[in-house]
């Protein structure tokens, strides 16, 4: 287990020390997850992006979708949200997405292995130029997580974090377009609350030339369960 978050360690350690060769660029992230019915969940997230300058947002997200939870181990969700991003201070460009999700967990000991299958349909519009376009694209995501002071997740429990996710895009060249890593650390403070925090490496690849991206990451996330509360104070997060 040493080794293992050594490891993660060494690795993020080493992206950001090569991140300083451009720039670093900040990432913000509030989850909510409401779970109205044993089956049946909420969840809604709002996102803000630091990209050309660490302190000034100029890209946001706001969405949420409906998920219905399959068995044990699968979960799938439909979701909608509206997107916006910012050049110098204006806005240039508005998106709106619909998508469907497929969630399948896999575990080997303390480990988590979680899958997330996404395809995405989206419409922009840039008001600058007054440009309309379309976009269909697919994802997927390894995410491995494991419990550093605990067999399980719970109040308390410290979590080391990694995952790598792939973008493709119909009908594009080239069709291969975003890889995104991850590695970082979270921290259940109660059955409710937790926090997470970690670097994230995003590069876009175009024809007109490749894009790298240096993120400091930093999410709240906040997980509603009235049945928990009822039933015990053990909540199982990501």
């Amino acid at each position: 287990m040493k080794k293992q978050v050594f490891l993660i360690l060494f690795l993020a350690f080493f992206s950001v020390v090569n991140a300083q060769r451009e720039h670093i660029s900040s990432l913000d992230v509030l989850t909510v997850t409401y779970k109205f019915h044993p089956k049946f969940y909420i969840d809604a997230e709002a996102q803000l992006w630091g990209i050309e300058d660490y302190s000034y947002p100029d890209y946001y997200e706001i969405k949420g979708g409906l998920g219905y939870n399959l068995s044990k181990n699968q979960k799938i969700l439909i979701g909608a949200g509206r997107y916006g991003t910012y050049k110098n201070h204006r806005f240039s460009k508005e998106e709106f997405r619909i998508w469907l999700q497929d969630i399948i967990e896999l575990k080997s000991g303390k480990f988590k292995f979680e899958n997330r299958f996404r395809v995405e349909k989206s419409w922009f519009y840039e008001p600058v130029t007054d440009l309309h376009s379309d976009r269909i694209r697919f994802r997927y995501r390894l995410n491995v997580s494991v419990p550093l002071n605990s067999e399980t997740v719970e109040p308390g429990t410290v979590s080391a974090n990694a995952y790598d996710e792939v973008f493709f895009i119909l009908n594009d060249n080239p069709g291969f377009a975003r890889n995104r890593v991850y590695a970082g650390f979270s921290y259940q403070i109660d059955q409710t609350f937790g926090v997470g925090s970690g670097y994230l490496w995003q590069r876009e690849f175009s024809n007109s030339g490749n894009k790298n991206l240096h993120l400091i990451y930093l999410n709240l996330k906040i997980n509603i369960d009235p049945s928990k509360r009822k039933n015990g104070p053990v909540l199982k997060t990501d």
